[in-house]
């Protein structure tokens, strides 16, 4: 079964939101914040299990550039300067799927860490 592939994507700039429809019917809305603290690189991951850092102060991060990378991911530059992470159209899908969990682990590790998002 092959991973359903973007078929749009749209960066709403005032709402700070990417849009991404898939070829399944699937529609997945990211908040910037949420794709900048969820980024496949180094940076956020690490190399390893254990290796991940947690991102804070993320609340006001927008996307200033979005780049595609050949026919199987995108790679977008948030305003913070972060540029490393090359989000493949299966993560995307991953995190779409996954994304109330995600979110929901996020906010309890920045709680658990002692930090507390801004106010929206």
């Amino acid at each position: 079964m092959s991973t359903p592939v973007p078929t749009e994507i749209k960066f709403h700039q005032a709402s700070k939101i990417l849009e991404v429809t898939f070829d399944d019917g699937a529609v997945f809305k990211f908040t910037t914040e949420f794709l900048r603290v969820n980024s496949p690189s180094a940076e956020v991951r690490g190399h390893g299990p254990g290796q991940e850092t947690l991102q804070v102060g993320k609340e006001d991060v927008t996307i200033e550039n979005i780049e595609p990378v050949g026919q199987y991911a995108i790679k977008p530059t948030f305003s913070d300067g972060h540029d490393t992470g090359i989000f493949s159209f299966q993560e995307m899908y991953r995190l779409g799927i996954n994304q109330e969990m995600l979110w929901k682990d996020y906010l309890q590790q920045l709680k658990d860490a002692g930090h507390e998002r801004k106010a929206e």
